[in-house]
């Protein structure tokens, strides 16, 4: 049985989805544009897996920052934050800001007769996957009978990539905390709460204050991915907070160098191929 759980966005056990209209249209259920996961080999081929499940434990993981977006829950979620919005204002959700240190997913806006009152940034983090994960598509679609029963399925091996998601979010953020909290803004980060749990065991996070405070700069909304029989939800099960230094304090100070340079070697990998290789002669 495929490990996916959530294909473009929809629940493997729906009888309701027309999955050959799905797969043909490629679009996730939660933005209604084109997945923007692609296999390598095949760009013209959206991946399309959100959901997992994984482990001896089976845990069901967001393997897509997407699936955060149901039903705005995680944005409305932050409107406490927006210490300076008032009724009557306007609500305004803007992707893909820049920002000194990089850019932020997205910005929740407050917004009084076309001037802003107030915003909160807003970063998605998923789970990162080792491996491949394109034989276990294959297998769920042979099971939803898009592909016939005789399709040769290879055996892949796919991981959690837990240390680097966590390294490279932390080190992300402890670049812009410092930009939001010179505006005395908020950034708030949400993830689920399994890669929570691994972070508070491998960080120092003794400086974060749960619950979380209105008067930090950083905060940490943790949800649950909970599973019904066709479908799933998101529950907000942890928020915590701290402010730059309390971010600097779980990296630690001797650990941010290395962090730092694995993070840029992955950068490096996922770019170097055929066309960057250095020919001198010309």
């Amino acid at each position: 049985m495929s490990s996916i759980v959530e294909f473009f966005g929809y629940h493997v056990n729906d009888r309701s989805v027309d999955w050959k209209k799905v797969i043909k249209e490629q679009n996730c259920h939660y933005t209604g544009k084109r997945s923007i996961k692609v296999r390598k080999s095949q760009p013209e081929i959206a991946i399309g897996t959100v959901v997992i499940r994984y482990g001896k434990e089976q845990q069901l993981l967001i393997i897509d920052p997407d699936r955060f977006l149901e039903k705005g829950k995680v944005f409305t979620d932050c409107i406490h934050l927006l210490t300076k919005h008032e009724p009557g204002n306007e609500l305004h959700l803007v992707p893909e800001v820049r920002v000194p240190g990089g850019h932020v997913d997205f910005f929740l806006v407050s917004v009084h007769r076309g001037k802003v009152s107030d915003f909160v940034g807003i970063e998605l983090q998923s789970l990162d996957t080792t491996g491949s994960l394109w034989e276990e598509r294959q297998k769920l679609l042979v099971e939803l009978d898009v592909l016939p029963k005789k399709t040769m399925i290879k055996k892949q091996n796919f991981g959690i990539n837990w240390k680097m998601t966590a390294k490279t979010i932390l080190v992300q953020l402890h670049h812009k905390i410092l930009t939001f909290e010179h505006l005395n803004k908020n950034l708030v980060l949400v993830l689920q709460d399994k890669l929570l749990e691994y972070m508070e065991k491998e960080f120092n996070f003794s400086s974060f204050d749960n619950p979380a405070k209105l008067g930090d700069s950083m905060h940490i909304h943790a949800y649950t991915l909970n599973e019904y029989h066709d479908n799933t939800k998101l529950e907000l099960s942890k928020r915590i907070s701290t402010d730059s230094t309390g971010l600097s304090e779980a990296l630690g100070l001797r650990a941010e160098a290395q962090i730092e340079l694995d993070v840029i070697i992955r950068i490096l990998e996922s770019k170097i191929c055929s066309e960057t290789l250095f020919n001198p002669l010309g």
